[in-house]
């Protein structure tokens, strides 16, 4: 039993919940909990803890290949206020590859500059309900495996297919011109979301929180749109905007 916070392991759990740094050397990221820990792809689990007392309780019969830390200590490497008694150290995913017009229609999720954890790890979770083929950041999101981030996703991390563009105007008019209709959420836009055919290849566009789009992504689109709203608001907050547009998709192409 792992005793002390001064073991090598625990310091790397530390450092992989800290620092954006240590994930993208080691390529490693910490999940927590009995559901996330669930849905780890096999091929992908690295190691996996569980305090004393969760053990005690489990049995060890579900997780017979986890080492076991003191209360004490596991309670030093949770970053939850009510630690859960397991949590694991996974490798990163395979960045996906681009998405062609062909064959089923994609549906695909652009991202500028997100840097709301949780709203990004609620942008995944939509995005995999609503059936995206793809999701792609920009370099300037926040980063998609911190804790924060991955709590949020409620497990979508594991199954939606996301990358991150050098470049994510220059990314746009790549897939816009392979068939690819892009639309952006702009305040600009003249044209209402609910009029526009998303049964075809299509994404969406959302932009920053505080600031919306860069005028470059705003450009790369093939078209502004804008969701129709009452009131004095200026605009939705971000995930709900992408849950939105991408709904509205889900229900055309069910429909």
């Amino acid at each position: 039993m792992i005793s002390s916070t001064g073991n090598r392991k625990i310091k790397e759990i530390k450092e992989l919940l800290a620092k954006p740094k240590a994930r993208r050397e080691s390529r490693c990221f910490v999940v927590e909990g009995p559901r996330m820990v669930s849905e780890i792809p096999g091929d992908r689990l690295e190691a996996l803890y569980m305090s004393e007392s969760f053990a005690k309780e489990s049995g060890r019969t579900e997780y017979p290949d986890a080492e076991i830390v003191s209360d004490s200590v596991f309670n030093s490497i949770s970053d939850t206020q009510t630690p859960q008694g397991i949590l694991a150290v996974v490798r990163m995913q395979e960045e996906a590859g681009s998405i062609d017009a062909d064959g089923a229609a994609p549906l695909c999720l652009f991202l500028e500059n997100i840097q709301d954890p949780g709203n990004l790890g609620t942008i995944l979770r939509t995005a995999e309900c609503a059936g995206v083929s793809e999701l792609v950041m920009s370099r300037g999101c926040t980063d998609i495996y911190s804790p924060k981030v991955i709590r949020s996703t409620m497990g979508a991390i594991f199954r939606v297919n996301f990358r991150i563009a050098q470049d994510l105007p220059e990314t746009v008019r790549e897939y816009s011109a392979r068939g690819i209709r892009v639309y952006a959420a702009h305040l600009g836009g003249t044209k209402s979301c609910y009029d526009q055919v998303y049964t075809v290849p299509c994404g969406f566009i959302i932009g920053n929180e505080g600031n919306g789009l860069s005028e470059d992504a705003a450009a790369s689109a093939d078209e502004l749109i804008r969701i129709p709203m009452e009131g004095k608001a200026e605009s939705l907050n971000a995930s709900v905007s992408a849950a939105v547009l991408l709904y509205e998709a889900l229900r055309q192409r069910r429909g």
